[in-house]
């Protein structure tokens, strides 16, 4: 027991001797006067212009290092300064082995990072550049002193004991760092840094704040920041957790106009490094009148890690939105939408697959609800979104009304800017290589649409995406009475993408539909159409150029609106008759039965050449092209009387107008005003004339021929008959 007690009685002696041989070094040796030998050595090992112009100075209890007014330069300009570091270790923490770090004080850093002109920074030249054939020396002894791989692995630091420190005090004030890129012209400085952080231990919380202030010149853009939080940590350091964040941070500058905008953090987080879990807890963003609020929790932190949580965006005006980012503002044709925007959603699904259920969006006074789907693996999005009444004219930006003089200016102004977009290289419609990655299954719906003032009910859609081919495998709905349908499938699977589109339309009634559409009620019927086309290209011009198939289309039991037809051919056969019509009432429409025909679509040409409808005694005949690359359209049309049309007598069809065809002629610019394309066709129609002349004129030989030959016909039986009687005579007497 003895040897015991004296073998402690040295080791205390020898504790002893040590802290006095340190406390009498500290008290003897001042470290000032090794200045000039400090910056000596700084400036032989490295580049750099060491400046001791404060005092150094020490202690023992605690034990620390105090600097003050230390710069170093580098190539005659200033890298990094500092007014005063602190940093204090209580003594008899080191000797238990415990360290705990009494004060950290670092006051008035300021450092300077540039980036020359050639793109090099200057932090990157502090070392000396190493001699000549030093870097392959200094490789090979890096090799040759490279331990051989163990045949069991190496024990990690994750097996020794935790690491247990404790800190008191930490306080940076006055910090700025300055960074300089001159081959953007690009200044950012973060200035009047802040921290404080007091009773650092690791298995317990502490607080923190951070203050500072961020300076952009390009754009012009400043951040206050504050940052309030209680955080923590584990012995091993791999378990960490925020709590009680308060984050503030107001912006001005450019990007914001003249406006001050906050943004807010606020919320509790945590992570464990070797579980791969984090969670966010009560966690909110806000942006302005934006907020975003959610609840989330991770598992696994490599490419397949499972969600798990709720996110939620209360509900926010756009409008005012844009105002208070000093954005310029959404014009709408409604001024109240907008004004109640919502989102929210439940996050989930198995690993690697991040699941959206009952997802709620809401767009003013729309509601869209669904579910959806995202695997990291391949990027496939699945999605489900149905919708229940949507008006898009609301949305629109207002109608403008443009006088006849602005409307030349605006025609003048237009002029050399459409000269230079049709001079312009054409840009190609697809991004091709985003297309082939891309894989979708999405279905949506919708209750009701309004969109440039038609109504359309039960939408239907449903797109899938997979290896570059695009399908729309339905569109549908039902819109006036009738109904729609289409798919359109787009393969780019090549660098020529092939386009084929079908359509068809079923008993659309055409009245209220161009009523709602266009404000014209000319033409009624219900409306039938089919299209079948298909074409190559990714531009536009390609598409044109390469397109082919067919439209064919029948108009069922329909009348063309305040317009007679009827009339205006009885003019012209009472004019031909040589009477005049009687009749007053004619009315204001002209019915028709099935008026059909078929475009065959032939690059930018679509050919017409069976055009047909049939009305009361006449028969609506035509046939043309139009030409969508110059936006021309060249047609023919006619009435042929093919039977008895009115009642009036003074437009009784006769043999020799049978047949006849009023003509009309539609020839022009397309983009124009309609009614200035269609007008009569009067070399056509005298033709017509022509042709009723000669009828008629045919019609008048023949009949006095049939007079003449009647009245021959009956002088001859007259003599025959005196002639017969004269011999009945004679053979009776």
């Amino acid at each position: 027991m003895k040897a015991v007690r004296y073998v402690l009685i040295a080791i205390v002696a020898l504790i002893i001797l040590a802290v006095a041989a340190v406390a009498i070094a500290m008290a003897v040796i001042n470290p000032n006067d090794y200045k000039p030998q400090i910056e000596q050595a700084v400036e032989k090992q490295t580049n750099l212009d060491l400046i001791l112009e404060g005092d150094i100075g020490w202690s023992f209890l605690p034990l620390g290092l105090e600097l003050n007014n230390v710069a170093a330069n580098l190539e005659g300009e200033r890298l990094v300064a500092m007014e005063k570091l602190v940093a204090q270790v209580d003594f008899w923490s080191l000797i238990a082995m415990s360290p705990q770090v009494d004060t950290f004080v670092l006051d008035g850093l300021d450092a300077r990072l540039v980036v020359n002109e050639q793109g090099v920074g200057n932090w990157t030249r502090i070392m000396p550049e190493p001699a000549k054939g030093g870097e392959k020396q200094a490789a090979g002894a890096e090799t040759a002193q490279a331990p051989e791989p163990a045949g069991q692995p190496v024990e990690q630091a994750g097996g020794a004991e935790p690491l247990n420190f404790n800190v008191e005090n930490v306080q940076v004030s006055n910090a700025e760092v300055k960074y300089i890129d001159k081959t953007t012209g690009q200044t950012v400085t973060l200035e009047d840094f802040t921290l404080s952080a007091s009773d650092i231990s690791p298995g317990s919380q502490f607080p923190l704040n951070v203050g500072f202030r961020v300076v952009t010149t390009d754009p012009v853009f400043e951040v206050d920041g504050t940052i309030d939080a209680k955080l923590g940590l584990n012995e091993a350091l791999n378990e960490f957790s925020v709590a009680g964040l308060k984050a503030v941070f107001d912006m001005t500058g450019a990007p914001f106009g003249t406006k001050t905008v906050t943004a807010e953090l606020a919320g509790s987080a945590s992570a464990n490094l070797e579980n791969e879990t984090a969670t966010l807890s009560n966690f909110s963003a806000s942006l302005a009148n934006l907020t975003l609020n959610t609840t989330l929790n991770v598992k696994g932190f490599g490419d397949k890690p499972a969600i798990d949580g709720t996110l939620a965006i209360n509900e926010f005006s756009l409008k005012a939105l844009m105002e208070n980012l000093g954005q310029p503002p959404i014009e709408t044709r409604d001024p109240d939408v907008l004004k109640a925007l919502a989102f929210s959603t439940g996050i989930g699904g198995p690993a690697g697959k991040v699941e959206l259920s009952d997802v709620n969006l809401k767009l003013d006074d729309t509601t869209f609800t669904g579910s959806g789907s995202y695997t990291l693996a391949n990027g496939g999005v699945v999605f489900n979104l149905q919708g229940d009444k949507l008006n898009a004219d609301r949305y629109l930006p207002p109608k403008v009304e443009v006088t006849a003089a602005e409307t030349v200016e605006t025609d003048a102004a237009k002029a050399p800017t459409e000269s230079a977009a049709a001079a312009a290289p054409e840009a190609d419609l697809l991004p091709l290589e985003t297309l082939r990655s891309l894989l979708l299954d999405i279905d949506f719906g919708l209750g009701q649409l309004i969109v440039s003032n038609l109504s359309i009910n039960e939408i239907k859609a449903s797109t899938t995406a997979k290896n570059g081919l695009l399908k729309v495998d339905e569109f549908s709905g039902k819109l006036y009475e009738g109904s729609f349908g289409a798919n359109a499938t787009i393969d780019a699977r090549t660098d020529n993408p092939k386009w084929t589109v079908a359509s068809d339309v079923s008993n659309v009634q055409t009245l209220p539909l161009l009523a709602d559409l266009a404000e014209v009620t000319m033409l009624a019927g219900g409306a039938n159409l089919k299209v079948n086309a298909s074409t190559t290209g990714n531009r536009m011009s390609a598409l044109r150029s390469n397109a082919d198939g067919k439209v064919s289309f029948n108009l069922a039991e329909g009348e063309f609106r305040k317009l007679n037809l009827t009339r205006m051919a009885c003019q012209g056969i009472a004019l031909v008759n040589q009477e005049e019509l009687t009749t007053t009432d004619w009315g204001a429409t002209t019915p028709f039965n099935d008026m059909r025909g078929t475009f065959d679509i032939n690059g930018n040409i679509l050919n017409n050449t069976d055009l047909v409808a049939s009305l009361a005694g006449m028969k609506l005949e035509g046939e043309g092209t139009v030409d969508l690359r110059q936006n021309l359209l060249d047609y023919e049309a006619g009435l042929r009387i093919v039977g008895e049309i009115h009642r009036d007598n003074a437009c009784r069809v006769t043999e020799y107008v049978k047949n006849a065809v009023i003509p009309v002629e539609c020839r022009g610019n397309f983009s124009e005003e309609p009614a200035s394309l269609c007008s009569f066709d009067g070399s056509r129609f005298r033709d017509t004339l022509q042709a009723i002349a000669k009828n008629a004129a045919r019609a008048k030989v023949e009949e006095k021929v049939d007079e003449a030959k009647a009245k021959a016909e009956e002088k001859v039986k007259e003599k025959l008959q005196d002639e017969l009687g004269d011999k009945l005579k004679g053979l009776f007497n």
